[in-house]
């Protein structure tokens, strides 16, 4: 009798076990309840797997807890989930799902730091950023600088314009850390293959002068003889007499016009006042203004003028650069 009991027993296990796993393969193979599009879902740090798979089951993804459960343990994954934010795709099922929350492949969100920014703008962008985590508000130039590690260092220039992926939840003083690396990272590359014989004594004083070349042209092709002006003005001791930098130096001040009055205006800034380079950076230089200035290309110039176009016309005399500014500026 006891055997034939135990015999049942054993039988009655065994069919509910093969009936559990049978359910469990179902289960698992199962695509989840989502709409075509798929959608976000984010597992917060610290997140259990019984609480991700409650969650799952909650808002409908998913018909069974205790499945998605079992299925991560008798897989060896029940303590490898990672956090983040995960895009779940129409189609995905639990155990295709389960491979893509341990695989920990986040989603990615973008912001792009613009050639020609100052740090307000990227500032701006930063706060703007819903996908950021937002620490440095109301925090001045010089604490956010300290907190990167920089106390003495003015911040304008030195983030580096490009586009740059991070998941949800990164802090904005990580990003504007990346963006600072970014930036030291070219300009040491830069510098180290620089031609020989430029006035310039520094890495800082090439991104100063890569600041205004980007200030002063979009056209790409424009830089290295922009930067090709500037080098020869700074060779001969000539002023720079270049608008962006009084623009800067006027900040708040400057209404979309300059004045002769503002051109006369003593701020650091003022390359019409003041020979040589400004104290600083006047914006973000990308890439092609940084190189340009450490390759100028050669000729004659010393003058150029806006064509009106988004293009420039270039003098090797005072004379023939007062004839440019007649017909482009003044249209005579």
């Amino acid at each position: 009798m006891l055997f034939r009991l135990l015999g049942i027993l054993i039988l009655t296990g065994s069919l509910a076990l093969g009936w559990v796993l049978m359910s469990l393969d179902s289960f698992s193979n199962q695509p989840l309840q989502l709409p075509e599009a798929g959608i976000a879902y984010e597992i917060v740090p610290g997140s259990s797997l019984s609480a991700v798979a409650g969650d799952l089951q909650q808002r409908g993804y998913i018909n069974s807890a205790f499945y998605f459960r079992l299925m991560a343990r008798l897989e060896g994954q029940a303590g490898n989930i990672k956090a983040g934010e995960y895009h779940l795709n129409a189609g995905l099922t639990p155990r295709s799902l389960l491979t893509l929350l341990v695989s920990g492949q986040v989603v990615n969100h973008t912001l792009t730091l613009v050639e020609g920014w100052n740090f307000r703008q990227v500032l701006a962008a930063v706060a703007g950023h819903k996908a950021l985590k937002h620490t440095l508000e109301g925090l001045s130039d010089e604490a956010i600088m300290t907190r990167l590690g920089s106390p003495d260092m003015h911040p304008e220039g030195r983030f580096l314009p490009d586009t740059y992926h991070f998941p949800k939840g990164t802090t904005d003083l990580d990003f504007l850390k990346r963006a600072k690396v970014a930036m030291e990272q070219l300009l040491e590359r830069e510098w180290a293959a620089r031609e020989e014989g430029l006035p310039l004594k520094t890495p800082d004083e090439a991104l100063i002068l890569a600041s205004i070349v980007e200030k002063e042209t979009g056209h790409a092709a424009e830089r290295p003889e922009i930067a090709g002006v500037f080098i020869r003005r700074l060779r001969k001791g000539m002023r720079l007499q270049t608008d962006p930098t009084v623009i800067y130096g006027m900040g708040d001040d400057f209404d979309g016009n300059i004045r002769r009055s503002d051109l006369r205006r003593d701020t650091p800034y003022n390359t019409y006042v003041h020979r040589g380079l400004p104290p600083t950076p006047i914006s973000m230089p990308g890439a092609d203004a940084l190189h340009a200035v450490l390759h100028p290309a050669k000729g004659n110039s010393l003058y150029f003028v806006a064509k009106g176009n988004g293009q420039h016309h270039f003098s090797s005399t005072l004379s023939e650069h007062n004839r440019a500014v007649r017909k482009y500026q003044l249209k005579r």
